[in-house]
């Protein structure tokens, strides 16, 4: 089925359908607290999910489109699965979050197949991608019209890359007793193989497609590669339960560049975001011959998987995500509580010991998810450590030039 069609059908109302924030059956506070997070948006009394307008605008969205579709969740009258909540319309219709993002997605794939630029009609492909993974955000486990959304998004990006700056690759990467996973590596242009290659560990409540802007803006500019994997539980890793040993996936992948002729695998650093920097981190202890860097931004290392005053103060959604993700749906909130501080590297006896790669960690001062102590032990746990500390405001040009700053070292350290 042609990705028109595929979308024409995906666009009739339907109303059997889970509604997303119904998926995680925990015991729900609604907690007035407002959390204002520059990597996770911010949470309001009115919404189930974070809205994260900084992030989504900086990956190519335009704030007056995501306030529009906003609206139109937002006036919808029919029925909720929590009347307090905006976003939370039961059935796949007018109204509906993945309804409305998925319609705004669909008006851009059909601008891009009428195009005949090539590179405009990639940057529409590129802009519909966008706006179908936000469509299946937060990627709860067994939300079947979310991962409708997401086979939308990659099919849209692999057709926006196609026609776009660089080259994309599908990688396979067989993983022992398992199925295997598919990583994208997108190839700078002007530039001849094998490329050094940074290694994406994104967070937990993104797709590989969500991440071009980090090639073609930062990496590519700087003859660097870059190599995605979805995160274990979410996208092309879904099958991957998440589990303690969360480098598993990526360390599996790190192991097998030596055959893949377009990596120097002589030179590979690793970029995590929040969650994604508890895999980095953990890469770093465990094959740390593999890498030349690891770089951190807005790291989850410790300090929310183990302290549960901290947990108390995140977002419904964040804790149904974390849930969804291992596997724990219907479980007390204690029994998550003790499940996710065998995520603390910490405790699992790695951070805090010395590492032989050097790492850099960006952090926000006040920043709900991420306190700055997390960025300081993983500098201090490096033979050589950066710390990169980013200003809040202006938020857009300060998260703009952290990231043109990490990726300077990245550069640096690949290049030594």
């Amino acid at each position: 089925m042609s990705p028109k069609n595929l979308s024409e059908e995906l666009f009739k109302p339907r109303f059997k359908h889970p509604e997303t924030s119904s998926l995680v059956r925990r015991v729900h506070h609604h907690r007035p607290l407002n959390i204002n997070s520059t990597l996770d948006g911010e949470s309001h009394a009115g919404w189930y999910r974070m809205i994260n307008r900084l992030l989504w605008a900086w990956r190519g969205l335009t704030p007056q489109e995501i306030s529009e579709v906003l609206a139109r969740i937002a006036v919808s009258r029919v029925e909720h699965t929590d009347d307090r909540l905006l976003d939370t319309v039961i059935g796949y219709r007018s109204g509906n979050w993945i309804y409305e993002w998925s319609k705004q997605g669909a008006q851009w794939q059909q601008k891009a197949s009428e195009c005949e630029d090539d590179l405009l009609s990639g940057q529409y492909w590129l802009h519909a991608a966008n706006l179908y993974s936000l469509a299946g955000y937060p990627y709860l486990k067994e939300d079947e019209l979310a991962e409708q959304a997401q086979l939308l998004a990659n099919r849209a990006y692999q057709e926006a890359t196609s026609r776009l700056s660089g080259e994309l690759r599908e990688l396979t990467f067989n993983i022992p007793d398992g199925s295997p996973v598919t990583g994208f590596l997108h190839m700078p242009p002007g530039v001849s193989a094998p490329y050094p290659t940074v290694m994406l560990c994104a967070n937990l409540d993104s797709l590989q497609s969500d991440h071009y802007r980090l090639f073609h803006d930062y990496l590519a500019p700087r003859g660097i590669a870059m190599l995605t994997l979805d995160v274990p539980s979410v996208g092309f890793s879904a099958k991957w339960k998440l589990t303690h040993d969360s480098s598993f996936l990526h360390q599996h992948v790190l192991r097998q560049l030596e055959q893949v002729a377009w990596v120097d695998h002589t030179r590979v650093g690793v970029f995590g975001f929040r969650f994604g920097a508890n895999i980095a981190v953990r890469l770093a202890y465990l094959e740390p011959q593999r890498l030349r860097a690891v770089a951190c931004l807005g790291p989850i290392v410790h300090s929310l998987l183990s302290d549960t005053a901290l947990q108390d103060r995140i977002p419904e959604m964040y804790m149904d995500m974390l849930a969804s993700r291992l596997g724990m749906s219907s479980t007390s909130d204690s029994a998550l509580r003790i499940e996710l501080s065998r995520f603390s590297l910490k405790l699992q006896g790695l951070l805090g010991r010395r590492c032989t790669v050097p790492m850099l960690s960006g952090y926000w001062a006040n920043d709900p998810f991420s306190p700055e102590e997390e960025s300081r032990s993983i500098v201090n746990s490096s033979v050589s450590g950066k710390l990169l500390p980013i200003k809040p405001s202006p938020s857009m040009n300060n998260f703009d030039r952290g990231l043109h700053d990490i990726c300077d070292w990245l550069v640096r350290q690949l290049s030594a």
